[in-house]
């Protein structure tokens, strides 16, 4: 026989939510947890306090101790949020720059390459042609050079 899916949403009838809570406080988070902690060697805490207010808890240490060092831990933790949101702004500001360069630069080059030039003015067709002259002058001038030697 396969069990049904569950689906993960609260249980409405408090005295079902009741009941598959105490069912599953030992069954499921707690030997899961001590699971963890002796197959990976790790330190693992549990807190969970029920719908009542009554806790629950494990530890594979000392759970004082495990709290103790989650405190030293957080507060070891820089925490330099202007600055951070600081470098954020700029970082966000220059990715705008260069996005905008980058889009520029593509407009060029599908000019240059002959794309996109319906929407073009008369003067931004004739710079694009004094572009290419430019350029096929400088090829033929490297050729004529490389020809030379």
């Amino acid at each position: 026989m396969v069990r049904g899916k569950i689906v993960m949403k609260r249980i409405e009838n408090g005295a079902s939510r009741l009941m598959t809570f105490s069912k599953r406080q030992n069954g499921l988070w707690l030997k899961k947890a001590f699971e963890v902690s002796v197959l990976c060697d790790v330190e693992v805490a549990v807190i969970i306090f029920s719908q009542n207010g009554r806790l629950y808890e494990f530890s594979s240490f000392d759970m004082q101790k495990t709290i103790e060092r989650y405190s030293m831990y957080t507060k070891e933790i820089p925490t330099h949020k202007p600055e951070m949101e600081q470098h954020m702004q700029h970082l966000t500001i220059e990715t705008a720059k260069m996005f905008k360069k980058f889009e520029f630069l593509e407009a060029s080059r599908r000019k240059l390459l002959g794309q996109g030039l319906g929407s073009c003015s008369v003067e931004e067709l004739q710079e694009t042609g004094s572009q290419v002259e430019q350029s096929l002058k400088n090829i033929r001038a490297r050729k004529a050079q490389l020809y030379k030697e």
